[in-house]
């Protein structure tokens, strides 16, 4: 742009000394070196510091690594390159049987469990069943014990023998006390029946919820095997083909997603330049690939960091003269083209010239508006490589 600005200077001078007929002396020329410095000096400064340019603009978009979830063999790549697709739609099939055969035992096995679970409702219905009929024993047992026990103490009391011998009551006892083992048996077994039927995790029975879990999973590893777009957009340079492997580790990406929504550009402009910049100013974008043209634009945004200024966890310790960090960095400003592009072929990482009109110095505008049409009609002038 400074380049610019001097030939057209040179170029107003030889046509002012040609015109006017103005001799070339030392004096003539330096007066011309010298108001030129200083004139071009002073619009450089109030450009750049007002209404700054920057040539290294750039339209950025982000790309996804299509990495399966599950492994296989790939079945089926129905996608085309370069194909605009909707979220969901199918980008390549992996071979879903293993997968299959996995939910269909989960599947059979969760049927066990459901069996199980009725067959601990039975047991425990059969160990209810023990208990109420042990009760039964043992009060039985207890009253005919309890019976001849009080028959001999009556006669006793009467001064008269004993009914039953002693040997009969004893018998009796022992008859209730094993009836009384029995129940006390019979409502351990019980209650042991009783929580393996009860026993639960969220209302459901452990094992049951176990293996709904295992089915569940195999349910979602068994959806996986047809991957799908993420959202809109298209894929690019599709080398994958039906019979090759495709493995979740290493992460190793097997396609490239392109997001066609999520698309900006922005322009890098040195960080003294943004001083006056604020969000919505005025500007003006100018691409290699569109020779000629000047598209409206306003300033969307500042981004406030620079990669320069970046930490992350590691083991090592802040080293100021490392590498990345002696650079100053640049800082990006997200530029939102005005006018219409649609009928234009602008792939994205397509770079381009922008220049931003502050409320400062407003008049200067004209000057850097001139320069970046100037830079526009260059770009007609290109060499093939």
């Amino acid at each position: 742009m400074d380049l610019l600005l001097i030939l057209t200077y040179a170029a107003i001078c030889i046509a002012i000394f040609k015109i006017f007929k103005i001799p070339v002396t030392q004096w003539t020329v330096s007066t011309a070196v010298l108001g030129g410095i200083f004139l071009i000096a002073g619009l450089l400064l109030l450009m750049s510091y007002n209404h700054p340019y920057s040539g290294d603009g750039r339209i950025y978009f982000t790309s996804a690594p299509v990495i399966p979830i599950v492994g296989g063999q790939v079945v089926e790549v129905p996608v085309t390159p370069n194909t605009p697709l909707k979220k969901g739609d199918v980008l390549f099939r992996i071979d879903p049987r293993p997968y299959q055969f996995a939910v269909d035992q989960k599947r059979a096995a969760f049927a066990e469990a459901e069996r199980t679970v009725l067959q601990l409702k039975a047991a425990l219905d059969a160990a209810t069943s023990a208990t109420h009929g042990a009760a039964a024993s043992r009060d039985r047992a207890q009253q005919a014990f309890e019976r001849i026990a009080q028959s001999n103490e009556n006669a006793k009391a009467s001064g008269r023998a004993g009914v039953y011998s002693e040997l009969e009551v004893d018998n009796r006892r022992g008859i209730y006390l094993t009836a009384e083992a029995a129940f006390a048996t019979a409502q351990a077994q019980e209650t042991q029946a009783k929580l393996a039927y009860e026993s639960e995790i969220n209302g459901t029975n452990p094992t049951v919820a176990r293996i709904q879990a295992e089915l569940n999973n195999a349910l979602y590893e068994l959806d996986e095997t047809t991957v799908r777009a993420p959202s809109d957009g298209y894929v690019t340079q599709v080398f994958l083909r039906p019979g090759m492997m495709a493995n979740p580790l290493p992460l190793r990406p097997v396609m490239v997603f392109i997001n066609s929504d999520d698309r900006m550009l922005a322009a890098a402009f040195i960080q003294n330049s943004l001083q006056r910049v604020r969000v919505g100013d005025e500007a003006e974008v100018s691409f290699k690939a569109i020779p000629g043209r000047v598209f409206k634009a306003k300033v969307g945004g500042i981004i406030d960091v620079m990669a320069q200024g970046q930490l992350q966890p590691s083991g090592a310790l802040i080293d100021p003269q490392a590498p990345e960090r002696l650079a100053p960095g640049l800082t990006l400003a997200k530029i939102e083209i005005l006018d219409d592009l649609s009928a234009y072929q602008l792939p994205g990482g397509v770079v381009a010239s922008v220049a931003v009109y502050t409320e400062h110095w407003h008049h200067v505008a004209i000057m850097r508006k001139i320069l970046l049409r100037m830079s526009a009609w260059m770009n007609y002038v290109f060499l093939e490589h």
